[in-house]
């Protein structure tokens, strides 16, 4: 039976129960932060929820789950994972729900060598490339959608909104790399911290430089305040959001001013506009059944398909994995990152993984869509 173990960093170490060092153990141990409170809760608390519907045991072994709040903070997401090195002998590690602290964790489990599941985008450098892999889409992957429907639709001008941080540059560079040759020329770049309660000046900046449309850059619930104010102050022109946007709560929190916005997504947000031979489907309505089934209609998140794939690509990879080692030791964690570059194909809601030594998101085209939102409700974009 999966142990859940929800804590916050403060609280005690006796939550994390650890085995003798390098000792094998009879579970497999999987060490998650994410951010269930602060301002990333809206993408930690789906990432949360979706462990209620993941496997108990692969493999005939039973999984042992250790949850901790980092609160979107990176020193608070950096203790959490060193614990899960050194008082839990993780043979996994997940998280978390924000850029700035998926980068954190990568971090420390680079250094002990353990597999890393991240999940939300992240630069892999040379020293992240080893034990980590990404769940989210790849951000020139999902921005390529955007760009190429804004070419089809003439827009010759853009502007940019986005967080003031490692999201919002991952954002602003791709849009640089890929747009700009595409003709569609930047007139325009601002930026808001993800606390912030009004970007009234940074809306004004942008509509004086009356571009054709405007990305933000931003995740979660943030990336509404941008979306209403634009509409507020009367931009007229096509607005586009990123895929850290796609969630319902977006559309709870905008209102109105969510209605014709074009939104990068993952396809969990709507397999039922798959065909049936999309691999990505079947993963997709079994996660929304179960979790619009428990938390309401319409609560489906593509954030909650972050940390549920990290289990469906599991599933794969650690059957394999046991084959060479047992869990607890450092042979298992080397057989775990062996298996995430062997098995291929490994379909789930947001994508079908194909992980090598150089692509440590492993996704392709099947892991995206384009959305808008008509009378509420997302559909795909024409």
């Amino acid at each position: 039976m999966i142990k859940y173990h929800l804590a916050i960093a403060a609280v005690a170490a006796s939550l994390a129960i650890a085995g003798p060092a390098c000792a094998q153990t009879a579970e497999v141990t999987i060490g998650i932060t994410t951010s269930t409170t602060g301002p990333a809760a809206a993408l930690g608390i789906p990432e949360r929820n979706a462990l209620e519907f993941v496997p108990k045991e692969i493999g005939g072994v039973p999984l042992k789950l250790i949850v901790l709040d980092d609160g979107g903070d990176p020193t608070a997401a950096t203790t959490n994972a060193r614990r899960f090195v050194t008082e839990s002998k993780a043979d996994v590690i997940m998280g978390s729900a924000v850029t700035p602290t998926s980068i954190a964790v990568s971090n420390v489990a680079n250094e002990a060598g353990i597999p890393h599941f991240a999940l939300s985008p992240l630069p892999v450098t040379p020293e992240r490339a080893k034990w980590s892999v990404v769940m989210p889409q790849p951000v020139p992957i999902v921005g390529k959608v955007m760009y190429d429907h804004m070419k089809a639709k003439g827009i010759k001008t853009i502007g940019y909104i986005g967080y003031s941080d490692s999201y919002g540059d991952l954002w602003f560079n791709d849009l640089k790399t890929q747009a700009v040759p595409m003709g569609i020329n930047i007139v325009a770049e601002e930026r808001f911290a993800r606390p912030d309660t009004s970007v009234t000046g940074q809306v004004l900046k942008l509509i004086a430089a009356n571009p054709d449309a405007i990305l933000v850059g931003a995740s979660g619930t943030a990336a509404a305040l941008p979306q209403t104010e634009l509409r507020d102050k009367g931009y007229k022109g096509l607005i586009y959001q990123t895929h850290g946007a796609a969630s319902m709560d977006f559309i709870r929190i905008a209102g109105k001013a969510a209605e014709g916005v074009l939104m990068a997504s993952g396809p969990v947000m709507y397999p039922e506009g798959q065909p049936d031979s999309a691999l990505t489907k079947k993963p997709g309505l079994a996660l929304n059944t179960a979790y619009e089934t428990k938390y309401g209609p319409n609560s489906r998140s593509q954030f909650a398909g972050h940390s549920y794939d990290a289990f469906e690509i599991l599933k794969r990879v650690i059957p394999t994995a046991l084959k060479t080692a047992k869990p607890g030791t450092p042979e298992f964690r080397e057989a775990v990152r062996q298996a995430l570059l062997s098995e291929r194909e490994i379909a789930a809601s947001q994508g079908v993984y194909n992980f090598t030594e150089k692509d440590r998101y492993g996704l392709d085209d099947r892991s995206r869509i384009l959305l808008t939102v008509k009378d509420g409700k997302y559909v795909l974009a024409q």
